[in-house]
């Protein structure tokens, strides 16, 4: 007799669950309030850890249980504005979650987050996708985030958000209705912070000096017009004028300002950037080598776009945890 749909469902969750749940770990810490527990996941044999910036990011003293081991840890790096922090404990062949990719997913497609609630065994909640978001409550995320209609717990914060095929595709970084859905940060976000580490040893977030606003009228399916530009940066020199219209950000096709604030997270120091803008009738395509943000507390274009306000890079600030 076939399986009914429910049935072939609960099959494939368990199946990801069980592939899943070696590689998944629980973090305890100590910060300014006391210790704190939390979820990370391996995503390599290395031993290194992903998990989020209010679990990984200002603590210490880190304690990774994941079977019948129990390691200490050290922090590799952590970035406040996406809200992930990168552990990594000393231990070889550590079992690990392979890396999907986020931009494959659809509104309504099927997805799992695995953690560990407080002092509970590890727990698979199973949900869907519900949208992409880059902000909430008028503030604005570092990059745009998958929001999950997945119900989670208080300690699973920093549990990776898996596909069907057992991939990580995302990060629980906050709960949202009393923990009835949730914000990830999209996967490829935390490798971006990961390889500047591995690259620089330290965060260098790209700085082209350009500010956009909103169009009156769209150029290439594109409302991001340029209303600033810094002199003497990245985005002048490489021939950016005021008034063009960006259709793409390196490999991101561009629609509107948020856009462009999403594909400016990817962009670090010293990248070349390859830029396609609208230029009354013409399409021009230009290559921009991003600097660093300049050390000035004054206002800038380098945060693009201008629009976006300077504290609401992530959303630390809400009262949001569900790490402790």
């Amino acid at each position: 007799m076939p399986k009914s749909v429910a049935e072939s469902l609960a099959s494939e969750i368990s199946v990801v669950f069980e592939r899943a749940q070696k590689a998944i770990v629980r973090i305890e810490a100590t910060d300014r309030h006391g210790r704190l527990s939390g979820t990370g996941f391996f995503v390599d044999p290395a031993g290194t850890i992903y998990t989020s910036y209010t679990i990984g990011g200002e603590s210490s003293d880190f304690e990774v249980r994941f079977g019948d081991q129990k390691f200490p840890a050290r922090r590799l790096v952590a970035d406040p504005r996406s809200g992930v922090a990168v552990l990594k404990v000393d231990a070889s062949d550590t079992p690990f979650i392979s890396v999907g990719e986020s931009r494959s997913l659809t509104v309504g497609g099927p997805v799992m987050v695995v953690g560990y609630p407080m002092d509970l065994p590890l727990s698979p909640s199973f949900g869907c996708v519900s949208g992409f978001d880059i902000k909430y409550l008028d503030r604005y995320f570092a990059t745009r985030h998958v929001r999950a209609n997945v119900p989670v717990q208080r300690g699973q914060g920093g549990a990776p958000l898996l596909n069907m095929r057992g991939e990580a595709v995302g990060i629980l970084i906050s709960s949202l209705d009393q923990g009835s859905a949730c914000f990830t940060l999209p996967i490829e976000a935390a490798d971006k912070v990961h390889k500047d580490f591995l690259r620089f040893g330290e965060l260098r977030p790209g700085w082209l000096g350009v500010g956009v606003e909103t169009a009156q009228t769209p150029r290439g399916n594109s409302t991001a017009e340029i209303n600033v530009l810094n002199i003497g940066s990245p985005g002048q020199k490489a021939g950016l004028q005021t008034g063009d219209v960006l259709l793409q950000v390196g490999s991101r096709t561009i629609g509107s300002p948020e856009d462009v604030l999403d594909a400016a997270f990817y962009i670090a120091a010293e990248d070349e950037v390859k830029l396609r803008v609208a230029r009354g009738d013409q399409t021009i395509d230009l290559t921009v080598t991003a600097a660093d943000r300049p050390n000035t507390s004054a206002r800038t274009a380098g945060d693009i776009p201008s629009f976006a306000p300077a504290d609401g890079a992530n959303l630390r600030g809400f009262p949001l945890n569900i790490d402790r």
